[in-house]
């Protein structure tokens, strides 16, 4: 297929990677972010605009920060919208407002093109290794049509429901994500203050119950101390964000997400807004006055 893709950061540079190595022609804007040269050849075209992006591509995908940019590249003076026609699909792979979405896809839809919100989780290991999962939500006709396309970039991918229920389910993957950190945080805070090698808790705990991926990468994180992303805290602030704002408006409680945002607004008043987001053991490390590193 020919391909538009906005947005190769982290995530989105591997993930268009897999997609050049399934096979497909991918077109990169210039206008919102340009592509690096390694992306670029014979199977990676830069174009000026979103909106030549769109015209060129039978699909678009996009990966951007936040629900303000995916707004500006899809309806911005020369977003996606202005190049987009009859039969043409943007898939929205980044995080973002659920209530958004919605109004998102209508907006797409009226212009005659269809829409699927696709937020993934995997990390950047993930993306890299072709192993994300894949959150999707739109028609049954669409999520079979690109299908092929994510399975290039993913391994678990399921079809939600309708548009928005993709990001919907996004926020809650960031929800059990954030609390696991947490968990595996205070636990290794708890075992080094107590006078155990956190490094021998993780590896014996690796065999028990509380295994876990987030104990198993993130884990390793902490006790080494390698916070560069990954998945950046400020990112993961942004996703709880929406759980917390989505909560009010539903009339759910959710103390324990309130908890690990609190977590990670420590870590950024101490500088971290660029960590990993498993750098929130540092939040805890500075409320214990203990370094579970001896650092």
């Amino acid at each position: 297929m020919k391909i538009g893709f906005i947005g190769t950061g982290i995530m989105g540079k591997p993930m268009a990677q897999n997609l050049q190595k399934a096979g497909h022609t991918l077109y990169f804007s210039e206008h919102y972010k340009p592509a690096p040269a390694d992306l670029l050849g014979d199977n990676g075209i830069a174009l000026p605009t979103p909106a030549a992006v769109a015209d060129a591509a039978e699909v678009i995908i996009t990966i951007v920060p936040d629900t303000p940019q995916v707004e500006e590249v899809l309806f911005g003076d020369n977003g996606i919208g202005k190049g987009l026609s009859e039969g043409k699909v943007v898939v929205d792979m980044s995080s973002i407002s659920p209530i958004a979405t919605k109004a998102f896809a209508k907006r797409v839809n009226e212009l005659g093109a269809q829409y699927l919100d696709a937020p993934v989780s995997g990390g950047e290991v993930g993306a890299i290794n072709g192993t994300l999962s894949i959150m999707v939500g739109g028609e049954q006709a669409t999520f079979d049509r690109i299908k092929p396309l994510f399975d290039a970039m993913g391994k678990n991918i399921t079809l939600v429901g309708g548009n928005g229920d993709g990001q919907t389910c996004k926020v809650a993957n960031q929800i059990i994500v954030a609390l696991n950190i947490e968990a595996v945080s205070e636990a290794l805070v708890f075992a080094s203050k107590a006078g155990a090698d956190p490094a021998r808790v993780r590896e014996a705990l690796m065999g028990g119950f509380a295994s876990s991926k987030i104990l198993e990468v993130h884990g390793e994180r902490m006790v080494k101390g390698t916070f560069n992303p990954g998945f950046r805290i400020k990112l993961h602030q942004k996703d709880l964000n929406l759980a917390l704002t989505g909560a009010r408006e539903l009339g759910v409680a959710l103390p324990n997400t309130a908890s690990a945002q609190e977590l990670f607004n420590t870590c950024a008043a101490l500088g971290g807004s660029e960590w990993d987001h498993s750098g929130m053991v540092k939040a805890l490390e500075h409320l214990a006055n203990h370094n579970i590193r001896g650092e």
